[in-house]
């Protein structure tokens, strides 16, 4: 007998947890990176890892955040619950904190990644400390409490257009990434 190919379909709900889990080794990674830089310059290895975070907390992070605030936290709060409101607004300010980190440490980490010697290593190894901290949590939250509540009340339908959605994001993203861009003037 032989097996057929059973077609790929984008699952939204397990795409946010393999964010968490890749946000969780990138978080340890960049405290490594941190302390190694604070004991030594930086060596070929450490800079490709540093790429490699920084690529995570740009790209995927910054499309992880937009699949929870497009669909995971406006039914949340359209459910009525006081407390289940107040967390969503919390993880919302968390999001915009994180940014607000990373926007500090990216300049840091891709500095890093392209082999330049001017980073500050105490202060990357500080803002990392803060940043780590505050997602570390951020995720623990997600996924006791926010996670299971949004599973629990995710319809059907509501699961088929969510996977679309972030599909086709997510291919409109690489598309976008793709292209050539126009030469500086």
């Amino acid at each position: 007998m032989i097996a057929q190919a059973v077609p790929w379909r984008f699952d939204g709900d397990e795409a946010l947890d393999l964010c968490h889990r890749e946000t969780l080794r990138m978080l340890s990674a960049l405290e490594a990176l941190a302390e190694r830089l604070a004991r030594a310059a930086p060596e070929p290895r450490d800079r490709a890892q540093a790429g490699e975070i920084e690529r995570h907390f740009s790209r995927t992070v910054a499309e992880h955040h937009a699949d929870e605030e497009r669909h995971v936290f406006p039914g949340l709060e359209a459910a009525g619950d006081p407390d289940l409101v107040q967390v969503v607004a919390m993880l919302r300010q968390d999001h915009a904190w994180m940014e607000a980190d990373w926007r500090e440490l990216q300049p840091m980490v891709d500095a890093v990644a392209c082999g330049q010697a001017w980073v500050d290593a105490d202060l990357l190894r500080a803002g990392a400390e803060v940043f780590c901290a505050l997602a570390r949590e951020h995720i623990r939250l997600e996924e006791t409490l926010i996670y299971p509540e949004f599973r629990r009340r995710l319809s059907q339908g509501e699961r088929v257009r969510m996977n679309e959605e972030m599909q086709r994001r997510r291919q409109d993203a690489g598309h976008r990434r793709d292209r050539p861009r126009a030469p500086a003037r």
